[in-house]
Parts: structure tokens; C-alpha cells; sequence
């Protein structure tokens, strides 16, 4: 049998009420909390990272291909759309890549071979070109994004609002557009309204008319206020191209943690010379930096949460002791060692770790998943890009939370527990 736990057992659900009973109360109450926050901040920090990556990445894709690559250019030069490249890029399942091998963060100086997460997941073309939406109302700049028959429709259907995807003519362009929410309501315009848009093409002004066939609402302003979708073809004509000729190809990845790898392998081994490559993050690194400060966000709260947790049970573990003094000298004075009676209060301790455990993890992934069906935190979308704040639980993150809690507080609650060795056998008995 083993006696420092059946001892702790016993202690831990005698039901005889105390003053010990109040502080564990406390103690667990703590634990709870600490471990529900810690929880569900990183369901939210994970989620709204998700959500506004997934926004950017989806609209824009991971990795642009273009002759100006770094800049966006509003008149860009064409390229050819018959490419060595094209379509075959999202066949490429993974990569492998040199790495510094390592053993226990130590670099040994030889070199190892890693491969990538994932792969090239789609490849599509593009073509844009600036204009004025001009109604009997108002008149709006816009930036015309031309796509085609390749388009990922998925990615966008999330935000279509209204109205359905764009359907090419057979033989001639499309006049079919989909603006966004904002610019609709700026322009009282609808699904099923045509209106002039106009062109400037060296010293021509050119007129197109077209029809919106959908709205669609991303939340990130900076998109919503420029683009529109219309037919690659129309913008092609406006250009003076021909039907192989685009701005550019956007890339699309299986995995994030990807990009910079992939970004380099198109460049060096895909790409000829007279093309570059820019990945989304070298375009917008405003927004990636200021995702990537969540993260010590994150480390922040979890480290109070878990000093909290922490503070709270030694404060617990130390009125155990001192209320069981005499039962440490009855135990000492049966030749009990320190060491197995010192188990006898941390298995106590962890019996208390667990409870309160088991009510966050229940308090933290149930405010989670109501969270998550009811969205009843809100965000001002202007700042935020969300009009809620999202979450999304995984089941690592929710495992390291629970077995890092209980391995920290278990490691320092080591040191409170040697107060048992300070206990004199005699003068505890005497005491009673």
C-alpha cells in the first residue's frame, strides 16, 4: 500500500469542516480560475489570429507572383500566362530543405534534412486596374481585380453576402462585378444595378458598364474599400492585352508555417529570371507584426494566471502543515521519514491542483464554445477587422495548459513542503 497517498486521500475528503477546508476552497477556486483564463485566452488569441489571417490570406493568397513582385503596382506590365509554372505549381506536395542539425538545442555543425508542412495548395491568375464608379449619386475610385476561369470561388464564399460568383460569357467579357459592403452603401447601389465605370488609357478616358451580381464583406477596410471582382477579360481589353497576357499569379499554400520556405524555393527554382516572388507578410508587415504581438500577449496573461495558480496553492500547502503538526509528530515519532510524509501533503496538493483543474478546463471550454455559438463578445470592426471575438480550442494547446499547470505547481510547491522537516516530533505531541 502506498501510505503517504492513502494518508492524503484521507485528509483530502474527510468532510470535517475546518479552517484548512476554507483555504482549499480558495485554493481550487484559484486554480480554476487561472487555468479557465489561461484557456480562454488562447482559444481567443489563437482564433483571432486564425480569422484574420485566414481573411488575408484567402483574398490575396500566400505568395504573389508578378515582374514588380514588391510593389503593387495600379498600371502593371504584363507577363505571360503560359508559363512552365502554370498550373502545374500546385501539384508540388512538399519539399525537402537543409537545416542545421541539433541535439537538445545544441547545433552539432553538420547539416540534417527537414521537410515542409505541407504543400502548394492552388495557383490562380489576376490582372487589376484602377477606375471611377460614377452613379446619380456619388462617385467612388476603385481598384478593378480581374479573375479567371482558375478562381478559387471557395475562398471568397465565405464573405459573399449577396448575389452569387461571377459567370464568364462564353465569347465575350463578362459584365458582371461584385463589390464590397462598404462601397455598395457609399454608392446606394445593389445586386442587379448597373452603373459607369471610367477609365483613363494614355490620353483616352474609356466608359464600361457594368452590373453587380454580388456583395461581399471581408471586415479588413484596406480591401474593402479599393477592390472590386469583375472578369480578367474586361480588364485585359482595358489594358490593350491579349487573353495570355496578366499581372500575375497568386499562390496559395497548405500551411502558413510554410512561407518563407516556399517563398525562396519558387524564386531560386522555379521562377525565370525576369519574374519575382513577394510573400503576403513582405507585402503587409504592418499587419503580421501586429499579430505576431499577440503572442506576448498571450505569454503575458498565461504567466500571471499561472502565478496566481501558484501563489494561491503554496498559501494552501502551508496551512495544511501548520494544521496538521501534530500528525506529522505522531508520524515522525512511528519512524515515518520526512520525505515520505512531505509526499503525504504534495499528493494532497496535487488532489487540490486537479479539482480546481477540472472546473477550469469545464469553466474555460464551456465560455469557449458558448463563445463560439453566440458570439456575444463583440468588436469594433473598424479596429479589429472582426465584429466578434473569435475562438477555436485545440486540443494541444488545451493538454500543454493542464499538464504545464500541474508539473509547475507541483515543482513549486517542493519548496514550502520542507517545512515538515522543521516539525520536532516532541514538541508537536506536546503541543497537542
Amino acid at each position: 500500500m502506498n501510505l503517504p497517498f492513502f494518508i492524503a486521500r484521507r485528509i483530502a475528503f474527510s468532510g470535517k469542516k475546518n479552517f484548512s477546508r476554507f483555504i482549499i476552497r480558495i485554493a481550487i477556486a484559484a486554480v480554476a480560475l487561472s487555468v479557465s483564463v489561461m484557456i480562454a485566452t488562447t482559444a481567443f488569441i489563437t482564433g483571432f489570429k486564425s480569422e484574420i489571417s485566414r481573411k488575408i490570406f484567402e483574398f490575396w493568397g500566400h505568395i504573389h507572383i508578378s515582374d514588380t513582385a514588391l510593389s503593387l503596382s495600379f498600371e502593371p506590365a504584363p507577363i505571360e500566362k503560359n508559363q512552365a509554372f502554370y498550373p502545374a505549381l500546385d501539384t508540388v506536395r512538399g519539399i525537402n530543405y537543409p537545416v542545421s542539425e541539433t541535439i537538445l538545442s545544441f547545433e552539432t555543425g553538420r547539416e540534417a534534412e527537414a521537410r515542409s508542412h505541407g504543400g502548394i495548395r492552388h495557383i490562380q491568375v489576376f490582372a487589376h486596374k484602377p477606375g471611377i464608379i460614377r452613379t446619380k449619386t456619388a462617385i467612388e475610385g476603385i481598384l478593378l481585380k480581374g479573375i479567371g476561369p482558375d478562381f478559387d470561388w471557395s475562398n471568397l464564399q465565405p464573405y459573399l453576402l449577396e448575389g452569387k460568383p461571377i459567370l464568364p460569357g462564353d465569347s465575350v467579357p463578362s459584365r458582371d462585378i461584385i463589390l464590397s459592403r462598404q462601397t455598395a452603401d457609399r454608392l446606394q447601389v445593389g445586386v442587379g444595378d448597373k452603373f459607369v465605370v471610367h477609365f483613363v488609357k494614355g490620353n483616352d478616358q474609356l466608359r464600361r458598364m457594368f452590373q453587380v451580381c454580388g456583395i461581399y464583406k471581408t471586415g479588413l477596410e484596406e480591401y474593402d474599400r479599393k477592390f472590386a471582382l469583375c472578369d480578367i477579360r474586361m480588364v485585359q481589353d482595358l489594358l490593350g492585352w491579349n487573353e495570355n497576357q496578366v499581372a500575375g499569379f497568386e499562390v496559395w499554400l497548405d500551411d502558413i508555417r510554410d512561407l518563407d520556405l516556399y517563398t525562396e524555393y519558387i524564386y531560386d527554382e522555379v521562377l525565370p529570371p525576369d519574374l519575382l516572388c513577394a510573400s503576403i507578410r513582405e507585402k503587409f508587415p504592418a499587419i503580421f507584426e501586429w499579430l505576431q504581438l499577440q503572442d506576448y500577449n498571450e505569454v503575458v496573461i498565461l504567466a500571471l494566471m499561472l502565478a496566481v495558480a501558484i501563489v494561491n496553492m503554496i498559501t494552501a500547502l502551508l496551512v495544511l502543515v501548520l494544521e496538521r503538526t501534530t500528525m506529522i509528530g505522531v508520524l515522525k515519532a512511528l519512524g515515518e521519514s520526512t520525505g515520505r510524509i512531505r509526499q503525504v501533503f504534495l499528493y494532497h496538493a496535487a488532489v487540490i491542483t486537479l479539482t480546481g483543474m477540472f472546473w477550469g478546463n469545464l469553466l474555460g471550454a464551456g465560455f469557449c464554445l458558448l463563445q463560439n455559438r453566440y458570439r456575444f463578445i463583440t468588436l469594433n470592426e473598424a479596429d479589429y477587422y472582426l465584429s466578434y471575438a473569435p475562438v477555436q480550442l485545440n486540443w494541444l494547446p488545451l493538454l500543454v495548459i493542464n499538464l504545464g499547470t500541474l508539473a509547475i505547481t507541483l515543482v513549486f510547491l517542493l519548496l514550502p513542503s520542507y517545512v515538515v522537516s522543521r516539525v520536532s516530533p516532541v514538541r508537536a505531541i506536546q503541543f497537542k
